[in-house]
């Protein structure tokens, strides 16, 4: 599996699987990533599958395409690749899916009653003691002095963890680097289940070509030891044992030798890497059987096994930060909105009450003003909801032909009354040219009601308010705008990005904060902008432009 995970970003915590031979990355919303980030281009990269993975090529974008923080034209991935595209950072990964139940199948802890797989522990070793490997004047082993001339080992090891924020990719990787430098038979990775504390298998190994048993049989006392004690433990040859015999557990088991280590990570310990040499049965009493396994292998392990534990410490609380703020921003929805409904429902109530006055007293006048506030609140929940429904999915615009010029003046009319109780003008200049265009009405209606909604809010304690719609269309670059000003108090500068943001709102309790954020969203399912221009005391002017095609049939002009 192939997927890009977003680490940081308006997507963050998004997971994109990479399935299909191409894909496309950016901001229109007809790629098959989209990316909800302002400095993304709408057709910023594209991904093409090759042999050994994914290709990434950059399209000619604004910003650039970066892999590991060096600009790129295109370039192949490699498991572990931080992809930054405008301010979306997105890490890479390509692991094959581990077969858990497969493992788990294969895998028996035996406890020291059974005396079956108890071998001999010879050494021991603990983190401390792996500063040796680093000692020039302690160099006795080839094998070691080769390995320690350019740290390839540790260094190999240290890379792989720090490219990945998947666990089990990250194990399996361990153990084929394990395999690599270390010439067992099989290995396994057990990690500890937090709910029971059991040890659970999650990577199994064979070598390649080695005649091994379907099970592997640990020893319940080395698995004890080693997390009891923190320490990794090399065992011996089960014939150097008194107390194993060559008529029961040798023949049916094998002889081996084992390492077996803790992942001790800073907390604690996360679960222990285990290695043997496997022994055919027939060659079982053979008295020159050579040991594979060294003190210098058991400290090497040792220091993998922390490094694992370590990456698997990040890698699980990164994942549980990135819960909790999606919990976080979950329990800042519903209270936000929880607070609004409850104010339109008050709002409702109150309405409710003088209708049922009115009713009893047989008097009109008490009843239309009870009336006009239900429906005033009605709308209120009818905004809400639709701003809501707008803003929690992507959605692709149907675009119909259709005319701006018409679609600008039902909002006014909508909004006549609204603004006539504020005492705010609307007026409105439309391009007289403006072709019949495909777009979606309903989606742009909403749109542009939200900025008219608020600039109407925003001059209503301003004397002599007033609202200025003006349509455009520069057939040019097929391009329509439609520009709504006020001359309200304005928006402070640090202010101006901030009014876009998920309830965000400088109107108390009558503000929801969902307004311009729907706004921009729509506009960007559209490929468009929003812009705003204003300065305190000087009002604010909103341009929304997006692309549009002029329309091959005319709609019909309304009556």
């Amino acid at each position: 599996m192939q997927t890009l995970f977003v680490i940081q970003g308006f997507d963050q915590g998004q997971r994109f699987e990479l399935c299909r031979d191409h894909i496309s990355v950016g901001r229109d919303a007809e790629n098959t990533i989209q990316l909800h980030d302002d400095e993304v281009s709408r057709q910023h990269a594209k991904l093409r599958r090759v042999k050994k993975g994914y290709q990434l090529v950059d399209c000619t974008s604004s910003n650039g395409t970066f892999i590991n923080a060096k600009s790129i034209d295109q370039q192949v991935l490699r498991s572990g690749d931080r992809v930054q595209i405008g301010r979306t950072l997105m890490l890479y990964t390509h692991f094959e899916e581990s077969s858990r139940g497969e493992v788990d199948g294969n895998v028996d802890i035996v406890s020291a009653a059974a005396g079956a797989a108890e071998s001999r522990i010879l050494h021991t070793a603990t983190p401390d003691d792996v500063s040796q490997l680093f000692d020039t004047e302690q160099a006795t082993s080839s094998w070691l002095s080769n390995a320690r001339s350019n740290l390839q080992v540790i260094y190999r090891t240290a890379l792989e963890v720090s490219h990945t924020l998947d666990i089990d990719q990250l194990l399996q990787r361990i153990m084929e680097l394990i395999f690599e430098w270390v010439e067992a038979d099989r290995g396994l990775v057990l990690l500890v289940d937090h709910p029971s504390g059991d040890l659970v298998p999650k990577v199994r190994r064979n070598r390649k070509g080695a005649q091994v048993e379907p099970t592997i049989e640990i020893s319940s006392t080395i698995l004890d030891y080693v997390t009891e004690h923190t320490k990794g433990v090399l065992s011996s040859d089960a014939r150097q044992d008194d107390r194993w015999n060559a008529t029961g557990s040798i023949v049916r088991l094998g002889v081996r030798e084992a390492i077996c280590v803790p992942m001790q990570g800073r907390y604690g310990v996360v679960g222990v890497i285990y290695i043997d040499t496997y022994t055919p049965p027939g060659q079982v009493l053979q008295k020159d059987i050579a040991h594979r396994f060294s003190e210098d292998h058991l400290k090497l392990m040792v220091a993998i096994g922390h490094q694992a534990a370590l990456a698997i410490e990040d890698t699980s609380y990164y994942s549980a930060l990135v819960q909790a703020e999606r919990l976080a921003a979950v329990g800042q929805t519903i209270a936000t909105l929880s607070h609004h409904i409850k104010n339109i429902l008050q709002g409702i109530r109150g309405g409710s009450f003088l209708i049922d006055e009115g009713l009893q007293d047989d008097d009109a006048t008490v009843v239309r003003k009870g009336w006009k506030i239900v429906e005033k609140n009605q709308e209120k929940i009818s905004n809400l909801v639709m701003d809501m429904l707008s803003y929690s999915k992507d959605r692709e615009p149907e675009l119909v032909p259709a005319n701006l010029n018409t679609l600008v003046t039902d909002i006014v009319e909508l909004m006549q009354a609204r603004a006539d109780e504020a005492t705010v003008s609307i007026q409105c200049q439309f391009e007289d040219t403006m072709p019949t265009l495909m777009f979606d009405p309903e989606s742009l209606h909403r749109a542009i009601l939200n900025v008219v909604t608020n600039g109407i809010d925003a001059c209503e304690q301003t004397p002599e308010g007033a609202i200025f719609l003006e349509t455009g269309y520069d057939p040019a670059n097929q391009l329509a705008t439609v520009v709504i000003t006020d001359n309200g108090p304005g928006i402070p500068p640090a202010d101006q990005e901030k009014i876009f943001n998920l309830f965000e709102s400088k109107k108390g309790a009558r503000g929801t904060g969902l307004g311009l954020a729907v706004t921009r969203k729509i506009l960007e399912e559209y490929n468009g902008r929003v812009e705003v221009t204003s300065a305190p005391g000087q009002g604010s002017r909103f341009t929304l432009a997006f692309p549009a095609v002029a329309a091959t049939t005319a709609p019909p002009k309304p009556t």
